[in-house]
This record gives structure tokens, sequence and C-alpha cells, in this order.
């Protein structure tokens, strides 16, 4: 209602005049209450007498701070609950949660957690070549053994995001979800990631103080290193031949042999000495080695051949590569078997073959 206006005769005329006369107490008459588009309050004196005046003035000032402060809580409210929507979304688990899950899935990926895995085995194996006796299994061997691994695991990462910061044109055809190619990481980000996983490794060798752990771990990065470096006489990876030495040569010699040495000679404090099962595992990861080297071009032909990678699958064609694979597996293991069977040892006997028939 916009307009109100209270005159006497009308109050006095009305059926609840006792009504009209307790609200005359709090209004009085002779007063109008208007309320224009600007939301004001204005008071129309129709007659005047001093008291009653300020009686309607007094009022309407109640009237009208009363209001203004209503208004102002409302508003502080909500200011309120803006200003607590953010906090709450900033505490929030999952928000908090996310980048990390994204950060730690870039980099597992950017490890290429199958190599990790193969290079653990590989040096866990070797080394219990060493072990003589269920005594020779001490603190002191799993300390030899967990140190040679993370090392070894440290230039694991090394050699394959070196590979990965040469590859960015190529793995944007052959592996478009690793960080590098996908943009998750810049070039930048990967350089620091490499030089520090390197430099760890160094340091880690370093501080342990064993000659065949940090000849191994020399040799492996000079190897991974020319075998991805774009500069002249190296990335070597354009070669299938040298490509295959490379690989065969750490996976086949270097792990084998070094890490053998590590825990025989540094560890045991033993002389050197190459045992029958040293030499059969040094021979089966040969064959294994080359199939490794052919079988991971298998999936890449077609990034390699359009910059210029000259992988056996490119210049033979992946199915004859394939089948190539399979029957280096087929003679490695019928070898294991072989070697199992005529072995003197009653349960490297049965472990060997069981092992490899299934």
């Amino acid at each position: 209602m916009d307009s109100l206006r209270l005159r006497p005769s009308s109050v006095r005329s009305a059926p609840g005049a006792a009504a009209a006369r307790r609200r005359d107490h709090i209004l009085p008459s002779f007063c109008s209450i208007q309320r224009n588009g600007e939301r004001r309050v204005s008071l129309s004196i129709q007659a005047s007498k001093g008291p009653t005046v300020d009686r309607c003035k007094k009022f309407l000032d109640w009237k009208y701070s009363n209001h203004r402060i209503s208004h102002q809580s409302i508003n502080t409210s909500a200011n309120a609950g803006q200003s607590l929507q953010p906090e709450t979304e900033a505490h929030d688990p999952a928000s908090i949660w996310k980048p990390i899950s994204s950060s730690l899935d870039a980099f597992y990926r950017f490890s290429r957690p199958h190599t990790i895995i193969g290079t653990a085995l590989s040096i866990v194996s070797v080394s219990l070549l060493a072990v003589e006796s269920l005594s020779d299994i001490s603190p002191l061997f799993l300390t030899g053994l967990l140190e040679a691994v993370v090392a070894a695991l440290f230039m694991n990462i090394y050699i394959v995001g070196l590979n990965q910061l040469f590859d960015i044109e190529i793995d944007k055809v052959n592996k478009p979800t690793l960080p590098l190619a996908s943009g998750e990481y810049s070039p930048a980000m990967g350089v620091a990631i490499v030089s520090v996983f390197a430099a760890m490794s160094f340091g880690l060798g370093w501080v342990v103080g064993s000659p065949p752990l940090f000849w191994a771990l020399f040799i492996s990065f000079v190897l991974g290193t020319a075998y991805s470096v774009n500069l002249p006489y190296f990335r070597w990876k354009r070669f299938a031949v040298v490509a295959a030495l490379c690989i065969l040569a750490v996976r086949a010699v270097i792990v084998q042999l070094a890490f053998f040495l590590h825990i025989q000679t540094f560890v045991f404090r033993r002389p050197a000495v190459f045992s029958k099962p040293l030499i059969f595992a040094t021979a089966f990861m040969t064959f294994f080695s080359v199939v490794i080297a052919l079988f991971k071009d298998i999936p890449d032909i077609e990034g390699d051949r359009i910059f210029g990678i000259q992988s056996f699958s490119v210049r033979l064609g992946q199915s004859k590569v394939f089948w190539t694979c399979v029957g280096l597996l087929e003679v490695a293991y019928g070898v294991a078997i072989l070697m199992g069977v005529t072995s003197s040892s009653l349960w490297s006997k049965s472990l060997t073959v069981r092992h490899n028939i299934s």
C-alpha cells in the first residue's frame, strides 16, 4: 500500500473504537506515511499540534531505523555465506588430493614403470646367485641389495626420461599419453627431473663406495646417453644393430655381471667367481635382451618411419620381427629347461622345469 492516511473522523466512527484508541498511542492521528519510488519515508501533516507531531516523528524514526538494521543484517548474512564458500572449497579433501594424484600419475608414466620392474627383478635375481647359504641372507646382504636397486632405479629413470626428451615429436605419434608428448611436462621440467635423478644415482653410488656398482651406473649412463641424445656420432637408436647392442650390453652384461660382483666382492668380501648359474643367467638374458630390443619397436613403427628411425620393425616389417622374437624366446626357455633337467640340485631341477613349462 503506497499511501496510508489516518483521519480522526474515520477512527472514531469505526466499530472497534477501543482498538483504534490503543493504536493511537503508537501512531498518532493527523499523520501520513508515504513510500515513494526511492524507498524514502515522508511525513504529511494535516493538522498540526505540537505533541502529536512529535509522537508521529518519533514513530517514523523508529520504523525507518528498524528497517535499515534488518536490511543490513540480510546483506551481511549473504556476504558471509559468499565469503565462506571459497574457504570451504579450499579445505575440501577432494580438491586437495586431485592435483597430487595428477602429479603422481604423470611421474608414473614418465618413469616407464615396466622398465623399473624389469630392472629391479633382474638385480634381485642375480644378487641371489651370490648367496651360498641361508646365513648369507642377513641385514648386510639386504642393505647392499637395497643400495644397488635404488641406485639402479635412479639411473633407469634418467635413461628413460632422457629418451623422452629427445623423442617428443616421435612420441606425439607413438606414445601421446607420455607427459612430455602430451604437454603435462615442459622440456625444462623434463631436464630438471633427469638431472636430479642422474645426480642422485651417482651420489648414492659414490657414498656406497662399491666399485662394481659405480662402474655399472657409469657405463649405463654413457650408453643410455649415446642411445638418445641428438648429437653428431650419437643417437644410436637410429641404427637397428647398434641400438640392440646398447640394450643387450646393459641388460645382459652390466646388470648380470656388475651387480653380481657388487654383492660377491663388496658386500660378502669374497673373491670374484663366475659360477655356472651366473654364466647361464647371462646367456639367457642375452637372448631376452635381443627380444626386448626388437619387440619394443613393433608398436612404434609409424612414428619411427616418419622421423627416420631405422628399427628392425621399419626395415623388416612387424610380422617378421614378432615371429623372430617368439623363436628367440622358445630357444631361451628350451635351454633353461635343459639346464634344469641336467642340474644336480633337486630343488633347482624341479623349480626350473616347473617354472618354464608353466
